[in-house]
């Protein structure tokens, strides 16, 4: 390739940081081994409950330290994990699960059924597959020691997808909190156990290979199969600065850089020793979430005239400006997913309508609220793409705020559900698989049950009723046709504002491989280092 002499002095910048800064890891250790892989991923981690929250950092989190009864592979499909061995009645109203043998929680006990139906039962109470499977009157009970129940009024074909996405199996003591609080314990009975010693929450965290974890006999494929793990320590290094992180990875002191800036992308192809890899090549979709519960989200026609706003190129040059891997999307339903569409998509416009935005603005009765907008400072595309949406706002004349924090405080702060004076929000801006958009089963920000729903809250009886019958939906094309429906719904509610689509490549030293590469979750297990 060719380099530039920005590109030059961008090499030359990294280098020069990378000798004059203040070392940031060699304080804590010296260069890491082949068996430590040190990390650096977006945000910090403050929430370890993936029932809490469904950021991406705490279900990486989770998915290292917890074990779930099933697992999808690379194709996408569910298999079974610490399930050895399930069936379902004739009937299909009654499944019956038998745990494998071998599980133990990393403080010694060994896992039961009853953890399992704890644990099941809290998942349910917030997440979306759960809510439908309770609401079809799921009765979920131990029957012994290793096996269990869920026993439906009506049979419901997607039970066993909806298993597999995002369930982690908690003790029981730690299960039987209500969704609504955090557990915080950090013992589970997965491949990793979390070192409570080594903790220094704002600095590092810090994983080790628990050893009496028994993986499938099965090869690894996707989040499926054994989950061997190859190293003795996984350290997640919080390094707020790009710069000072691409400067770490040059130097060896870490191996892996999660969702490097990408006009940093000429400095790490150019190095022998850096390479950059797509792990999730369904792509990321940038949104952006409006509180549909206060003024002025709380009108319909004031979130329409963001949706007819939004011009995505633009802001794709701010999140994705590098055009090997980004794209605009119109369809709710993502880019590559079976049931994505162009039903109501005539908002959909090369540099957006200003002109139509003023106008619902105004029929909307927008008088010049405030408009907050979180802006998560160390992710560096989202904080300058959350300054571009204020302008924008402020250009039809709306009464734009920035509210700045790092993103661990952002997602703090979107529980609020009250108005912006009460400490609450109106807008932010934040990201999902493409794969993920195609699954209104399991994708909270897909639902529109008002503030049973996820964050934003928007409400349709209409939409929810259509995304109910997509479980009983057997076929392809009747889930084609739903989707349609429900998209043509989804536009006009405008709870949601696509900002375009891009596969976000990771930055890691060549001698780091294994990383498996699926939507939303980095397991840590497969990876291996050679020797510096």
């Amino acid at each position: 390739m060719t380099i530039s002499r920005r590109d030059l002095m961008k090499i030359g910048l990294a280098t020069g940081a990378a000798l004059t800064r203040a070392p940031v890891v060699r304080a804590q250790a010296a260069l890491s081994d082949a068996r430590t892989v040190r990390m650096v991923k977006v945000g910090g981690l403050t929430i370890f409950d993936p029932v809490f929250t469904s950021a991406n950092i705490s279900l990486d989190h989770a998915t290292a330290i917890y074990d779930t009864l099933f697992s999808l592979d690379s194709k996408f499909l569910p298999q079974p994990q610490m399930v050895g061995k399930w069936s379902k009645s004739d009937d299909s109203k009654t499944y019956t699960f038998e745990l494998r043998g071998g599980l133990s929680w990393h403080d010694g006990t060994p896992v039961t059924a009853t953890d399992c139906v704890a644990s099941i039962r809290r998942w349910a109470q917030v997440k979306p597959g759960g809510q439908l499977m309770m609401a079809m009157g799921a009765d979920i009970s131990k029957k012994d020691a290793r096996t269990f129940t869920i026993t439906l009024k009506e049979p419901l074909g997607v039970l066993i997808d909806i298993l597999a996405v995002s369930l982690f199996m908690m003790r029981e003591k730690d299960a039987g909190r209500p969704a609504t609080e955090q557990v915080t314990a950090n013992i589970g009975s997965g491949p990793f156990k979390f070192n409570h010693d080594l903790a220094r929450p704002g600095t590092s965290f810090t994983y080790d290979r628990y050893e009496k974890y028994v993986p499938r006999t099965e090869l690894s494929e996707g989040l499926a199969g054994g989950k061997i793990v190859k190293v003795d320590r996984v350290i997640w290094d919080n390094i707020g600065d790009q710069q000072t992180a691409l400067a770490a990875l040059q130097a060896g002191e870490i191996d892996y850089f999660e969702n490097p800036p990408s006009d940093l992308y000429p400095v790490i192809e150019s190095d022998p020793n850096l390479a950059l890899q797509v792990l999730d090549k369904s792509g990321q979709n940038y949104f952006l979430r409006m509180n549909c519960l206060q003024k002025p989200f709380n009108s319909a026609k004031a979130r329409q005239a963001i949706l007819n706003l939004i011009d995505q190129d633009t802001f794709l040059s701010v999140l994705a400006p590098d055009l090997r891997y980004a794209g605009t999307v119109n369809s709710f339903f993502g880019t590559n997913n079976p049931v994505s569409n162009d039903e109501n998509t005539s908002w959909f416009k090369k540099g957006g309508d200003p002109e139509k935005a003023t106008q619902l603005l105004k029929e909307a009765g927008y008088v010049g609220e405030k408009v907050v907008i979180l802006q998560p400072t160390d992710w560096a595309e989202a904080s300058n793409a959350s300054q571009l949406l204020a302008a924008t706002l402020r250009k039809i004349g709306m009464n734009a705020e920035l509210a700045p924090s790092d993103w661990a405080g952002l997602v703090a702060r979107r529980n609020n559900k009250g108005a912006v004076e009460e400490g609450g929000w109106s807008i932010f801006i934040t990201s999902e698989s493409d794969y993920s958009r195609g699954d209104p089963m399991s994708t909270s920000s897909l639902v529109a049950s008002g503030e049973n729903g996820w964050y934003g809250w928007p409400s349709s009886d209409e939409y929810e009723a259509l995304r109910t019958k997509w479980a009983d939906s057997d076929t392809l094309d009747k889930r084609k046709a739903l989707a349609r429906k429900m998209q043509q719904i989804a536009w006009d509610l405008a709870g949601t504002v696509l900002l375009g689509r891009a596969t976000v490549p990771i930055a890691r030293r060549k001698v780091l491989t294994g990383i498996i590469g699926m939507p939303e979750i980095v397991p840590m297990w497969n990876m291996q280092k050679a020797s510096a």
